[in-house]
C-alpha cells in the first residue's frame, strides 16, 4: 500500500451527486467494463491504462487485470495516481497485505514524471477467491512466486503506463543506478537523475549533455561518493569512465541514442554491488502549456 494523507482539506463531492449515480454504475457493473472503468478515472491522461494476464494455478486458470490513471504530479507518496490490481486467484487474506506493499515497490514507487505530489495516491489489490484452485497460504511457494510474478508484470505495466502518458512527455526513460552499497543509495542516485528539469528537458532536446546527469549523481547527496569510480552509459554507448569521458566516446554516438522514443540510463557508482531502477520521462513544452492552462 502507499502513503495515507493526513491532515488534508479537501471540498467534498455532495453526496446527492454520488447517490443519484449509485443505480447506473451497479446496473453497468460487469466482467467485461474494466475499460470503461480505465476511461472512468481519467483526468489527464490522453489513454485508458489497463493489462490483463492469464496462468494456471493447480490445474485452474486465474486471471490478473488492472486498470491504472495518471499522467502528471506523479511521484508516488501521494500522487495522483490510483491503481488498481485485481485477481480470482484463492490466497490466504493474511498475504494479501505484504503482496501489495511488495508489488507497490517494485513498480508503482518507482516512477515519476514531474516528481510533484499531491493528495489522493492509491494503489489497492484484490483477491476474488474463485478461481476454484487450493488456497495459496505462502508465497515462497511455487503457486505463490507464480501468482506474485503475474501480478507484478501487471503492476509494473500500469505503472510504466503512467510514465508514457507523462504529460507532454515524447521519451520513455529507464534510470538504472549500479554498483552502490545499499539499494536505498541507487534509488537516491537514480531519483536525482529522474527529477532533475535540466536532465528532462536535454533529453526533450535529444541533447547528450554528460554534464548534466553526471552533476544529478554529485548532488544526490551521498556524502563519501568517489567520483573517479563514475561508470556512463546511455543505452549501448560508454558515455563516461573513471569519473571522466570516455576515450572512445563520440558526440553523435550520445546523440543517435538521446534520439530515441525509449532510453536506458545506466550508471555505475564503483560502490558495491546493489542496484535499483526507476522510470521518468522527458520534461517538454507542452508539461508547461497543459499545467499553466489546468485547474481542478
Amino acid at each position: 500500500m502507499l502513503p495515507l494523507s493526513t491532515g488534508v482539506i479537501m471540498e467534498p463531492l455532495p453526496v446527492e451527486r454520488i447517490e443519484a449515480g449509485l443505480p447506473a454504475a451497479i446496473a453497468a457493473a460487469g466482467a467485461d467494463q474494466w475499460g470503461r472503468a480505465a476511461s472512468a478515472i481519467m483526468t489527464t491522461d490522453t489513454v485508458p491504462k489497463a493489462f490483463s494476464t492469464k496462468l494456471r494455478i493447480g490445474g485452474a486458470e486465474v486471471s490478473v487485470t488492472g486498470i491504472s490513471k495518471g499522467a502528471g504530479m506523479i511521484r508516488p507518496n501521494m500522487a495522483t495516481m490510483l491503481g488498481f490490481v485485481a485477481t480470482d486467484a484463492c490466497i490466504a487474506p493474511a498475504l494479501l497485505t505484504p503482496l501489495a506493499r511488495e508489488l507497490a515497490e517494485g513498480s508503482f514507487n518507482r516512477v515519476t514524471v514531474d516528481g510533484d505530489t499531491s493528495t489522493n495516491d492509491s494503489f489497492l489489490l484484490i483477491a476474488t477467491q474463485r478461481a476454484g484452485h487450493a488456497p495459496i497460504t505462502s508465497l515462497a511457494s511455487a503457486e505463490g512466486q507464480a501468482l506474485k510474478a503475474a501480478l507484478l508484470d501487471v503492476a509494473r505495466q500500469l505503472a510504466q503506463a503512467i510514465v508514457r502518458d507523462g504529460e507532454g512527455a515524447t521519451k520513455f526513460i529507464t534510470v538504472r543506478v549500479e554498483g552502490g552499497r545499499d539499494t536505498a543509495e541507487c534509488r537516491q542516485v537514480a531519483y536525482a537523475i529522474a527529477h532533475s528539469p535540466l536532465v528532462k528537458t536535454a533529453f526533450f532536446a535529444s541533447d547528450p549533455n554528460l554534464g548534466r546527469i553526471l552533476a544529478a549523481v554529485g548532488y544526490a547527496g551521498i556524502l563519501d561518493l568517489d567520483q573517479t569510480r563514475i561508470d556512463l552509459h546511455l543505452d549501448d554507448v560508454h558515455v563516461a569512465t573513471g569519473g571522466g569521458r570516455h576515450p572512445a566516446y563520440r558526440e553523435e554516438d550520445g546523440q543517435r541514442v538521446m534520439k530515441q522514443a525509449e532510453i536506458t540510463v545506466r550508471v555505475g557508482l564503483g560502490r558495491g554491488a546493489a542496484s535499483d531502477t526507476v522510470w521518468t520521462c522527458d520534461l517538454s513544452h507542452d508539461y508547461v502549456s497543459i499545467n499553466a492552462d489546468y485547474r481542478s
